[in-house]
């Protein structure tokens, strides 16, 4: 059964930063792309981040702006989002997610994705 945990939401203030973590059990961490998703009330659900299964390539969505960092490390089966510079546009609840295939590349799509995390609250006080 695969299962993935998040942790380290919170309240920050505008201009603070917060890191997420999400580790993964029940399959080969090594072997999937991992990705980073937001969702707000009565909106889809948008692409934060993704890295692919070996570390070596990822992707930002273009609000990002150069403020968050995604990585993964191997031996703790563990996702990380560090966001620094939060607005209040980054209230929101964060999921992380794995992807369908093994060594794929990573997609900024949900349906690129199989398993889910249930989501850590974010919230931005300004």
């Amino acid at each position: 059964q695969v299962q993935l945990v998040e942790s380290g939401g919170g309240l920050v203030q505008a201009g603070g930063s917060l890191k997420l973590s999400c580790t993964v059990s029940g399959r080969t961490f090594s072997s999937y792309s991992m990705a980073w998703f937001r969702q707000t009330p009565g909106k889809e659900r948008e692409v934060v981040a993704f890295i692919n299964w070996s570390g070596g390539s990822t992707y930002y969505g273009d609000f990002v702006k150069g403020r968050f960092t995604i990585s993964r490390d191997g031996a703790k089966n563990t996702v990380y989002l560090q966001m620094n510079s939060l607005q209040s546009e980054g209230t929101a609840v964060y999921f992380c997610t794995s992807s369908q295939d093994a060594l794929y590349s990573g997609g900024n799509y949900a349906l690129d994705y199989a398993y889910w995390g249930q989501g850590t609250q974010g919230t931005v006080a300004s």
